[in-house]
């Protein structure tokens, strides 16, 4: 699979094979944003600059992994975790689910859910 490099290094993609040590087991170090999108999703386009940018305000605190459910075997991980539409983000805390939300957000909003999630 051909690894897309972000500018951001908080910011990172994954796939149906590195998801449980890159995802799961690393949340356990910090809380770690996956963003479940395809390249044919409008609104998942319209999301992504307001992620990266909630992710770069809290500098390291919180990461983001991008994972499109299109490449390989991503849809099973989306079935996994009973991804219905897209965008749909997860926040991992922690080796759990903390909370998710679908559709696109404002930077101020995905920092208002976040706050409400990890306090």
């Amino acid at each position: 699979m051909l690894q897309v490099s972000h500018p951001d290094p908080h910011i990172f993609d994954t796939d149906h094979d590195r998801f449980q040590a890159e995802v799961v087991e690393a949340s356990h170090g910090h809380p770690i944003l996956v963003d479940f999108w395809a390249d044919w999703c409008g609104p998942c386009h319209a999301l992504t600059p307001h992620l990266k940018r909630v992710i770069e305000e809290h500098e390291g605190r919180i990461l983001l992994a991008k994972l499109e459910v299109d490449e390989g075997e991503n849809m099973r991980v989306a079935g996994h975790y009973r991804v219905r539409g897209f965008p749909t983000v997860i926040l991992f805390q922690e080796g759990e689910e903390r909370g998710r939300f679908s559709g696109a957000r404002s930077r101020y909003q995905i920092n208002e859910w976040l706050q409400e999630h990890l306090g």
